[in-house]
């Protein structure tokens, strides 16, 4: 097996059944507010998640539920705004999912097709693959995605919050039975 293999290389991926650890995976995210100028950085937490490697890649699939009460950009107002009723209302939907069935190519390499569902919307999102590392223990991957905020009726404070999201993910999974 090849370390640091890219997912058009999928055979050096092992099939099987990941399990994603919370603890070591991450999902962060950059946007820019006040009408532009000032940038937000921030992140979420992923409270569990499963991706399954299939010998034919377009049959692979990702499992991921984020909860949404995790945001947090390093202010404590703006954060307990954004999990307000406001915009993603954590009380009332309290995870962030995204599911996916098939890996792809694309122009930039490999992506993952999907739906994003936030705040009971659920709309079509594509995950841009990076590297996919393996090893013995464990499977690491890489992606980015774009979010538009409207896109989910999350349109409160235009021009002061931004519209865009860059969503970057560093994932870590382990295959089960480990």
């Amino acid at each position: 097996m090849m370390k640091n293999a890219d997912f058009r290389h999928r055979r050096e991926v092992s099939p099987g059944v990941y399990r994603i650890d919370p603890d070591a995976t991450t999902v962060r995210f950059t946007t820019r507010a006040v009408f532009g100028l000032l940038p937000v950085r921030g992140s979420f937490t992923v409270d569990h998640g499963r991706i399954l490697v299939t010998d034919d890649a377009g049959d692979s699939t990702v499992d991921v539920v984020i909860r949404t009460a995790s945001f947090e950009s390093g202010n404590s107002q703006r954060d307990g705004h954004v999990r307000s009723p406001d915009y993603l209302d954590a009380a009332a939907h309290p995870e962030i999912v995204f599911r996916a069935h098939g890996v792809g190519r694309s122009a930039e390499g490999a992506e993952v097709r999907g739906s994003l569902t936030v705040r009971g919307v659920t709309r079509p999102t594509v995950l841009t693959l990076g590297p996919v590392v393996t090893d013995d223990r464990c499977l690491r991957v890489r992606a980015t995605t774009g979010v538009d905020r409207y896109a989910f009726g999350l349109t409160r404070a235009k021009g002061m919050t931004g519209r865009h999201l860059g969503i970057t993910l560093e994932v870590v999974a382990f295959p089960t039975g480990t």
